[in-house]
This record gives structure tokens, C-alpha cells and sequence, in this order.
């Protein structure tokens, strides 16, 4: 029932309750079975609802639920008052009944503003496209549209498919997908994601997947689904629940006929100890458990997303707040995994030269380091005649830069053409330049780290983490630089794909028992560490199927920095998750205690269990938040 109806629910019934109260009051010669009739009409108002579920879970045989519990606790207080030595409680029945459906209300508030804020945060799937054709432009729905097809986003407008720009330049808001507010500046050629929003220039764009593959639906799919890969707390409540209700029920029964039947008085004392019996079972109650637990993991998942980390699953997110050990892969994930120019070393000329030179003999290859040369130059249309490129296998490119003979390689390349060439020690790639014949220096090419790395592993040891281990393919020396700059505690170099799944199981064997080992990669080329790691999170995730197939954890964006947040996040949700269990479990012990030797009034009952399921309901909503730092 929606919050709307549930509270007009509750205003009706509580209505009624007030006019049979006055009417009772009015006419005091009414006999018992006629005040059962006047009361009855506010109780099914009130508790129609409960009555229907209780019904259709014994018919299901599902009995033991709270629906139940309720509808045998109220019914019996309707009727105690017919029990020889009882007294008449219409009133206070339909009251449970009433204050029931008021924390029935609170709890679909507070269910209902967790969903919003993960709906509205994961609202990037897009209801329509600008469907090019025939040289008009249409509006239609998403799904009509076929690969290939031409798509027109205009200023405002969501990105409908992923898909690659063919024509125009903007900036896209990539909020929705990594939490980044930085826009992402986007021209010809680039890939473009579903989800996204276009802040200003018109552009058109190529799709290249269908509309159910696009990201943005497959982020949709992935959080819709996270609810089926319980957490270990979800288990044992559910577990406890269908265990932990019987057990109540069958002691309630113990309550009410046992005590009699030892003293002697069965008739006389069987009202006092049925009163105590029904305060047991509304205090029993379950559901601030059944109810709050899960739905702390539900905002602990939404606080994640929120920030561009998608969590598969609570499960996973249990797996996390225990990490131990994080293993990183290097290549894209502790480096940007494209080469850049990081020191000249010019000879004879001037460094801007030996750059200008090597660029432009490196003009017409594809090769990623030709890019990051062309790329570190920056102004390819200079005028320079470039001619008689000629790529030589095994050793690099010779061409004629306005009229000299220039030769771009390595040092096989430096001793055919008679260059002296110097040794550098630096780690990464080092090309060679001769002109003519005559060494002209050197440039230093690596695949640079990310930004936020080292403050990555630096905010993980803050929180805690025994040990960060990198593992890579890449050569020693490069490992054992990028480790030192980090502050890893470890690094293995060289190594295969099954190396790292060897060395990951290593390390699984070293942790402390309870805890977890985590690993960070690609998502791409990682697939079997990831798979083999308690849980496994791929970095660099925009737009890779995939990463979001293989991994547990998903970044939408290349931040490494985003695995301590996911980590305390992770941490605060378990944290309120077992505050909620430890308080509903304390509460409602002590007043089930208090209920079995007549301590308890039925309103403390009521407290017991509606009061403690508030509670843990407003506490559990304090996982949609994340605090920054």
C-alpha cells in the first residue's frame, strides 16, 4: 500500500476508533459481544490489510510472519474480555492495530525516500532519441533505435546509446555514470556513453550498441539485481526470522497455558497469563529486523553509486568492509596505460627540435609511441616537408625531414647508421634520434601514473588495509620505481596472467582468517584474478562490458582513490546494519522478559516492537549518505 493510501488509512480508522470510544462511553448498559461489534468496525479498518496477508500466508503455508503475530495478538485482545476473570481490552487492540500501521507507514516513507534517492541518482537511461533519417530528424523511443543508425543530441539532452561522434564538439556531464562533476570535453572520433549529458554543442553521434547493451542500462540491470547477492547479516536474519518466530509462538502458548495449569486455577488465572502471552507476541515481532537490515545495505549501495562505485550486491559489500589485503594491477590501473613523454635528452640541438624532429618522422605511424610523440609535439602542420618514409623492422622509422636524413629508433638503429649512442637507465622506452648520421639525443617514453595514486595507497593504509602488493608483467626495473613512488608495500614484476593467479592465492593463504583479500584491475585482461580474489574490482570501467561482467566492484571512472571510499562505505553500512540487530535483538529480550512475569503493559509491547522498527529504520537511512574525507 502506498504512504497516500496507508495514511488515509490511518486517519479513518483512528476516526472510528474516537466515535466507538464516545459510544461506548455514552451507552454503558451495552452488553460485551455488543461492544465487540462497534469496536470491530475501527479494528478491520485499521488492520484489514494484515488480516488479508495473514490469511494468505496460511494459506501459503507461510504462517509465521508478522502479520500473523499481529492478528493473533489483537484477536486475542479483542476477545480476553470473554475469558472468565478477563478484562474487556477493544480499545487497546485496535490501538496495536492502529500504531502497527503507523510504523508500517514510517517504514514505507523511509523505504520509499531510499528508492528515490538511488532512482534519481541512477536516472540516466534516457526516454527518447533524435533519430536521424532521410535527412530529417525524429523523435522516437531508445529501443527503436538499430546499430549503425545516426543519432542528433542537442544542448541538455541525455546521451540515448553509447555510441562514437561523428560530427560536432561539447562537454558531457559525466555525473551520472562517475560521480565526477568535471565535465569530459568530447570532439570526432570520440567514444560517447549512454547516460551522459550534453552541456553544449550539437552533436551526432554513431551508434554502436543496442539500447538494452548500452551502459547506462547495464548499470541499471546490475544495481536492480544487487539485492540478490545477500550479505552474510541478510543470511542470519533470514535465517534467524524463520527459526526465531515459531519458537515465540510456541512460547507464547507456553505463557498462556502452562502457568494455569500448575496453580491449580486454570479458569482463574488463564486471563492474567493470556494478557502476558499476546503482549509476548506483539513484542515478538520480527520485522525491525526483516525490515531495516536489508534495507541499510539497499542505501549503503546507493551511497556507493552515488559516487561512481557500483557494488554488485551486499554480499560483496560484507566481502569489502573486511578487506585486508589490496593487490593492484599496474598497466591502467596504478598508470594511466598510455605512453607519454616524460624527460628529453638532447645531444647537439635543442630539445624542442629533437621532439620536432622524431615527431615528425614518427608522422604516419600508429604505433603508440609514434602517438605520444605526436601528441607531446603538438604542431604536426608546421610547413616541414616530410619524405621517403621508410618503417625498418626491428629497428624504427628513417625519413627525410626538409631534406636531412633523420633515423627514429633504437639502438640497433643508432649503430647501422654509425650514431654514438648513450645508455640512459631511466625505466620505460627509449627512443633514439640520429641526423645524418650523428646522434642527436634521446627521448624517455613511460606510461606515466595516475594522478591520485599514490594517494590511494595512502588513504587505504589509513583506513587500515595490512597490505597493498602490486603485480605486473612489466619489467623490474619499471615495478620497482612505480612501487617505490606509491609506497607499496610489495610488487612481483614479469609476471604471466597465471603467474598473478598464483600470487594472488599466495597472498589469500597469508591473511588473517575473516578477512578479505582484494584485487584491482582492468576488468579486461585480468578476468581470471579478478574471478579468484574474495572480491574483485575493475578500474578504468567507462564504457567496458567487460569490466562490469567480470569484476564485483565497478568504477565508473580510472580513480583509484574511489576503493577507500567504497571501503568505508562498505564499513559504515555492515557498522548500522549490526547496530540495528544488536538494538532490536536487546530491546525485545528485555521485553519479553518483562512481558512473561506481567511487567509489561501492552503499550511498552507496542513500543517493542513498532517503536524499535522506527527506529531501526531511521537509523538504517543514514547509509544513503557519504561523507567526504
Amino acid at each position: 500500500m502506498e504512504p497516500k493510501q496507508k495514511l488515509i488509512q490511518i486517519v479513518v480508522s483512528t476516526g472510528l476508533l474516537i466515535a466507538a470510544y464516545l459510544i461506548n462511553r455514552a451507552l454503558p448498559s451495552l452488553e460485551m459481544w455488543q461492544r465487540l461489534l462497534i469496536y470491530l468496525v475501527p479494528y478491520i479498518a485499521a488492520g484489514f490489510d494484515v488480516l488479508r496477508e495473514a490469511g494468505e500466508g496460511i494459506s501459503h503455508g507461510e504462517v509465521f510472519d508478522e502479520s500473523f503475530l499481529m492478528t493473533v495478538a489483537t484477536a486475542g485482545a479483542l476477545l480476553i474480555g470473554f475469558v472468565p476473570g478477563g478484562e474487556a481490552m477493544f480499545p487497546e487492540a485496535v490501538f496495536v492495530m492502529l500504531f502497527f500501521q503507523v510504523g508500517e507507514l514510517f517504514e514505507g516513507i523511509a523505504e520509499g525516500n531510499s528508492r528515490r534517492a538511488v532512482s534519481q541518482l541512477l536516472d540516466i537511461r534516457p526516454d527518447t532519441a533524435n533519430l536521424e533519417c532521410g535527412g530529417e530528424v525524429k523523435t522516437v523511443n531508445p529501443e527503436e533505435v538499430k546499430v549503425g543508425d545516426i543519432l542528433v543530441v542537442k544542448p541538455g539532452e541525455k546521451v540515448p546509446m553509447d555510441g562514437i561522434v561523428v560530427e560536432g564538439s561539447s562537454s558531457l556531464d559525466t555525473v551520472a555514470l562517475t560521480g565526477e562533476s568535471l565535465p569530459r570535453d568530447v570532439r570526432t572520433g570520440d567514444v560517447i556513453l549512454s547516460g551522459c549529458v550534453n552541456q553544449n554543442g550539437l552533436l551526432r553521434m554513431k551508434v554502436e550498441k543496442e539500447f538494452g547493451e548500452s551502459t547506462a542500462a547495464k548499470i541499471l540491470k546490475l544495481v536492480e539485481n544487487a539485492g540478490s547477492r545477500k550479505s552474510r547479516s541478510e543470511k542470519f536474519i533470514s535465517k534467524f526470522a524463520r527459526v526465531y518466530t515459531p519458537i515465540v509462538v510456541l512460547a507464547a502458548a507456553v505463557v498462556a497455558f502452562l502457568p494455569p495449569l500448575i496453580s491449580g486455577d486454570f479458569v482463574g488465572n488463564f486471563a492474567t497469563w493470556l494478557l502476558r502471552a499476546l503482549t509476548f507476541l506483539i513484542v515478538s515481532c520480527p520485522c525491525a529486523l526483516v525490515v531495516s537490515v536489508p534495507l541499510a545495505f539497499f542505501g549503503g549501495i546507493g551511497a556507493a553509486s552515488k559516487i561512481g562505485v557500483l557494488i554488485k550486491g551486499s554480499g560483496y559489500m560484507d566481502a569489502l568492509s573486511r578487506a585486508d589485503t589490496v593487490v593492484f594491477d599496474k598497466t591502467g590501473t596504478l598508470t594511466k596505460g598510455v605512453f607519454e613523454v616524460t624527460t628529453l635528452h638532447p645531444e647537439c640541438i635543442e630539445a624542442k627540435e629533437l621532439l620536432h624532429l622524431a615527431a615528425h618522422v614518427e608522422r604516419y605511424s600508429t604505433h603508440p609511441i609514434a602517438v605520444s610523440l605526436r601528441q607531446a609535439f603538438g604542431k604536426e602542420n608546421d610547413g616541414c616537408e616530410v619524405e621517403n618514409v621508410e618503417e625498418i623492422a626491428g629497428r624504427g622509422i628513417r625519413a627525410a625531414v626538409n631534406g636531412k636524413t633523420v633515423c627514429v629508433g633504437n639502438q640497433k638503429m643508432m649503430e647501422d647508421v654509425g650514431a654514438k649512442w648513450k645508455i640512459c637507465n631511466e625505466p620505460g622506452t627509449i627512443i633514439h634520434v640520429a641526423i645524418e648520421g650523428k646522434y642527436a639525443g634521446h627521448i624517455h617514453i613511460n606510461d606515466v601514473e595516475k594522478p591520485d595514486a599514490a594517494q590511494a595507497i595512502a588513504s587505504l593504509k589509513a583506513v587500515g588495509i595490512r597490505k597493498t602488493v602490486m603485480l605486473t608483467g612489466d619489467r623490474e626495473k619499471v615495478a620497482e620505481k612505480v612501487a617505490a613512488d606509491l609506497g607499496l608495500d610489495e610488487y612481483r614484476a614479469e609476471l604471466f596472467p597465471a603467474d598473478k593467479v598464483s600470487e594472488v592465492e599466495r597472498l589469500i593463504d597469508e591473511k588473517p582468517d575473516g578477512t578479505s583479500l582484494v584485487f584491482v584491475g582492468d576488468g579486461i585482461n585480468d578476468a581470471p584474478v579478478l574471478a579468484r580474489a574474495d572480491v574483485g574490482i575493475a578500474m578504468g570501467a567507462l564504457g567496458s562490458d567487460a569490466a562490469i561482467e567480470a569484476a564485483d566492484v565497478v568504477l565508473m571512472d580510472d580513480k583509484p582513490s574511489k576503493i577507500e571510499k567504497a571501503i568505508r562505505i562498505s564499513r559504515k553500512t555492515i557498522r548500522i546494519a549490526r547496530q540495528n540487530i544488536v538494538l532490536a535483538i536487546v530491546i525485545k529480550i528485555a521485553i519479553l522478559l518483562l512481558a512473561a512475569v506481567g511487567l509489561a503493559p501492552m503499550w511498552l509491547a507496542v513500543f517493542g516492537d513498532t517503536g524499535v522498527l522506527l527506529i531501526c529504520v531511521l537509523n538504517s537511512t543514514r547509509t544513503l549518505s557519504y561523507k567526504k574525507g
